[in-house]
This record gives C-alpha cells, sequence and structure tokens, in this order.
C-alpha cells in the first residue's frame, strides 16, 4: 500500500480533514521536541538499591580503614576474580589488580589513588561481593556484565597514603600529577595497567572535600563527576563524548535517589593529571568525586550511592544504553561551588570596646589524627556578610546574645568518669568545659563538652580562632558551641562528637 493512501486511510477512518491532520501531526512532533526524555533509558533505581543493602561488605564501616585491616578483600576472592600482583608501592605493600569477565568492552577502575580518599573503595568492595554472588534475582544481570564486559580494578592504588591517612605517598607525590614525570612505582603500575589493557572506558575514583555545593545552592555535591578534557581547549571528540554520556546516566538515577545532589568539577586542562591523560590516551575517563552528605561523617550513605551509580553505569557501557544521552544535559549539570561550612551562625550579635555588631559567623572542622583514629578542630573560617555561603547546620541568634562559658574546676581523675549525659548535664549549667588530671597527650573522646587537662577554654571570635560560648534568648542558656558543633540545650545530646583533651 502506498503511503499516501495509508493516511488517507487513516484520515477517514479518525474523521479528520488534511488541515486537521496536519495540525495533529505538529502538535505530536511538538509534544516530543518538549519532551526529549522520553526516548532516554528508564532506570529502575530500586535494582540497585536493593543489591547494595544484599551486598554491603559488613566488616568496613569506617573510612579510615588500614591496608592491612581490609587487603584480605582483595586477595580473598573466589575463583570468579583473577587476582594478580602487579607491583609494590615505595614502602612495599603489594598493589594488586582483579579481573572479571570476558566481554568485547573493557574497563578499568581504580580507586584510593590518594590514601585518605576512601569512600569509593569500600563501594568496591561492596561491588565485588555483588559480582561474586548468585540465585539472589540478579543473576541476569550479572550475566550481562560479565559477557559483555571485561572488568578489571586496581583498588588502593596508594596504600602508603592510605595508612598514613594523607593524600599523598611515601614520596609525598601527588599521583595525580605524576602522570607523565612516573617517579613514583604506583604511577607507573597504573600507566602499564592502561596501556596493556588498552580499555575502552576508566573510572577514576576519588573524595573531594565537603564543602562544595552543587552550584549556588545549599545542597552539599555529595557526588561530583567530570570528563576530563584532553586537551587545553576542552574539546569534545568521541572518546570524551562517551564519558560525557555514561555520566548523564549515573545522574539521572542520582536524580531519582537524591535529588540535586551532583555537581560538575571544573574541566580546565591539568596536563599532568592521570584523568585527563587517560582521556587523551584514548579511554573515555570518568571521574566520581564523593563529597558531603548531612549527618554522614563516614561517608557511608554516599558509599552507597557510590555502589549504585558505578554498577549503574556498568550496565549502561553493557548495552550500550549510555549512547541515548545527549551532551546537553551533561553540560546542564550545574558546577561545584565552594559554599559549604559545617555550622553558620546568622545574624549573631557581638561587642567590642562597647560597640555593638551584628555578623554572620562561619565555622569549619578539620580533621586530624591522633591515636590511630581522629579528632576534629573547629576555626571561625569567616564573619561578616556570609549571605552566598550554607552550613550543614544553621541557626538565627537573631534575638539571643553571647554568654561566656565555664569552666568545672573540680577534676575529674580519669575521662571514664565522664558520661555523656554527665556532661549534657554540666553544659545545661552554663559549664563548656571540665577537667581531668590523667590523661594521654591528644586522648581522644566522644563527649560534648571540652576537657581540659593542661588547656584553657577558647572563645574568641576571630577567623582561625576556636570558638566556644552559649547564646542565651529570653534569659536562659539555649544553645551551646563546643569546637563547631551546634548543641540545642532542650533536646537530646545525641550526636558524634570527635574530640580531644587540651
Amino acid at each position: 500500500m502506498k503511503v499516501s493512501t495509508l493516511v488517507q486511510n487513516i484520515m477517514a477512518a479518525m474523521k479528520i480533514n488534511v488541515q486537521s491532520f496536519f495540525l495533529f501531526l505538529v502538535a505530536c512532533l511538538t509534544l516530543l521536541a518538549c519532551n526529549p526524555k522520553s526516548s532516554q533509558p528508564v532506570i529502575d533505581a530500586s535494582i540497585y538499591e536493593q543489591a547494595f543493602e544484599q551486598y554491603k561488605e559488613p566488616s568496613v564501616d569506617y573510612r579510615r580503614f588500614k591496608y592491612a585491616d581490609v587487603i584480605h578483600l582483595v586477595t580473598g576472592r573466589s575463583d570468579s576474580f583473577e587476582v594478580e600482583e602487579v607491583g609494590k608501592s615505595i614502602l612495599g605493600k603489594s598493589i594488586y589488580q582483579m579481573s572479571m569477565g570476558n566481554g568485547p568492552t573493557k574497563v578499568l577502575l581504580w580507586s584510593q589513588m590518594h590514601g585518605n580518599e576512601a569512600t569509593a573503595t569500600m563501594a568496591l568492595f561492596d561491588l565485588f561481593n555483588f559480582l561474586e554472588g548468585s540465585d539472589d534475582g540478579f543473576d541476569d544481570l550479572r550475566s550481562k556484565l560479565k559477557s559483555q564486559l571485561t572488568l578489571r580494578f586496581i583498588p588502593m592504588l596508594n596504600p602508603d597514603g592510605m595508612d598514613l591517612w594523607i593524600r599523598r605517598n611515601a614520596y609525598d607525590i601527588d599521583l595525580n600529577r605524576d602522570a607523565l614525570a612516573l617517579t613514583s612505582p604506583e604511577a607507573v603500575i597504573l600507566k602499564h595497567a592502561r596501556d596493556s589493557f588498552e580499555p575502552m572506558f576508566g573510572f577514576n575514583l576519588h573524595d573531594q572535600q565537603t564543602y562544595y555545593t552543587v552550584g549556588e545552592t545549599g545542597k552539599p555535591a555529595t557526588i561530583s563527576v567530570l570528563a576530563p578534557a584532553y586537551n587545553y581547549a576542552t574539546e569534545v571528540n568521541d572518546v570524551r563524548k562517551r564519558a560525557m554520556q555514561v555520566i548523564v546516566g549515573m545522574n539521572s538515577l542520582m536524580e531519582q535517589i537524591e535529588p540535586g545532589h551532583v555537581g560538575k568539577y571544573d574541566d580546565a586542562f591539568e596536563p599532568r593529571a592521570f584523568g585527563d591523560n587517560i582521556q587523551k590516551w584514548g579511554t573515555s575517563t570518568i571521574l566520581i568525586e564523593s563529597g558531603g552528605y548531612p549527618n554522614d561523617p563516614e561517608k557511608q550513605i554516599i558509599r552507597k550511592y557510590n555502589f549504585m551509580i558505578m554498577l549503574h553505569a556498568l550496565e549502561q557501557i553493557a548495552d550500550k544504553t549510555y549512547e541515548a544521552y545527549s551532551l546537553d544535559d551533561y553540560y546542564a549539570i550545574p558546577d561545584n561551588t565552594l559554599r559549604l561550612m559545617d555550622l553558620v551562625i546568622r545574624n549573631l550579635p557581638l561587642t567590642l570596646d562597647e560597640q555593638s555588631y551584628t555578623v554572620d559567623l562561619g565555622i569549619r572542622r578539620r580533621e586530624a589524627d591522633a591515636h590511630g583514629d581522629y579528632y576534629v578542630n573547629a576555626v571561625v573560617d569567616d564573619l561578616g556578610d556570609l549571605s552566598i555561603f550554607y552550613g550543614y547546620d544553621e541557626l538565627d541568634a537573631t534575638g539571643m546574645h553571647v554568654v561566656e562559658g565555664k569552666t568545672f574546676e573540680t577534676p575529674f581523675k580519669e575521662l571514664s568518669e565522664i558520661s555523656k549525659e554527665k556532661a549534657f548535664e554540666l553544659l545545661k549549667e552554663g559549664y563548656l568545659a571540665v577537667r581531668v588530671q590523667n590523661a594521654l597527650d591528644r586522648e581522644l573522646h566522644q563527649l560534648p563538652i571540652q576537657v581540659l587537662k593542661n588547656g584553657s577554654l577558647s572563645n574568641a571570635f576571630k577567623t582561625g580562632a576556636n570558638s566556644n560560648f552559649y547564646l542565651e534568648q529570653s534569659g536562659k542558656l539555649r544553645y551551646a558551641i563546643v569546637n563547631g558543633y551546634l548543641i540545642d540545650l532542650e533536646t537530646s545530646v545525641d550526636g558524634l562528637y570527635k574530640m580531644r583533651v587540651l
């Protein structure tokens, strides 16, 4: 049947004339143009979430784990993985690559190039567990991945930095600036792994500081992404385009599970960086940066999101559904912006030499190592007009005024004599600090109060200072600010406090 005859038959059946049919056709085309996502792949986020909940590695729930604590999660895998030592770190720790699958598309994933960036490593352990599973409703997905992909992983590329909990390696070199000089053995290992394997896709897995927001919003950039540039002009060839399309699919999943929490990293070309060069060498490279999320200091929620977007990305690559995505959607992902602080107190009334003034006060808590763990040291990062900044915690101090805290001078003999409940009661009585007779140097505690052995309580309101104070409202102590933690004195004291004896 001729097309013209078919159209006439359709029109006759619908009892419409040529003009009406034409208007109907224009309306349909307009609807499709206004709804480009209608052609995008449908994503069922629940599948990836169920997989995570079932296969999360239970022995790791703390991001500062050591190499010796987890290396068995690499070397002790089942026969599903081929595990091979590919070299040693500067200090002699073995670095392994793990391979699975026999598909035509090769994918390389590496983590912890920076030693203190462990979120993706945790997610890889979960992913390894998932790939070894069977008879659980996920076999079709596993079969697809193993038949269409050849997967290769290099977890914990920088084990020396990992054990020291530092960004750099034992030479004090940033591995992500050693792609050309190849001074470090770890850099040589990664370069050789890429060149010998020649993967079509690469995943460069990192953490970023928790103070990035998604554009100018107050939402943390929980996941940041980038298809790195391969030249100064930041041009897009087929290699980079594929990486951008995979990222769009990952972002589509994140928009389902945590809308508005994905930012795009700066794509300025860095000629020494591995991501930029691996893109340049012909591997479509996807950078994933794990940022911050409210009340997730150990990044366990972000670990889950890493697992989900990585598994989804691998499925996209296996069935090539990433090809349906537009680069416009990649460029539409908001850029990262440094706009977050741990605590912002707005409209805080202060006085200096009997002069009154009002400021916004922003505090950031920085981690410091001690006794195999860490504590936070909170300082005033900025004060004045902080209208462009946001806080994980925020408080409007309008109608309140600052009250200095006291020190409870009757010393406790040991830290163990002070319970969290006792500390909270002292807080409510106006004591921001207690004294203790016996304590190790920089001994750690999780009490919501400053503990002093030789030190004193600081309450300065200037940048770089550790400030501890109360806010009083209607003649009653309402809030305590202790080492950057905002404590509501009318509620419970539940929370994680990472403190040290001063």
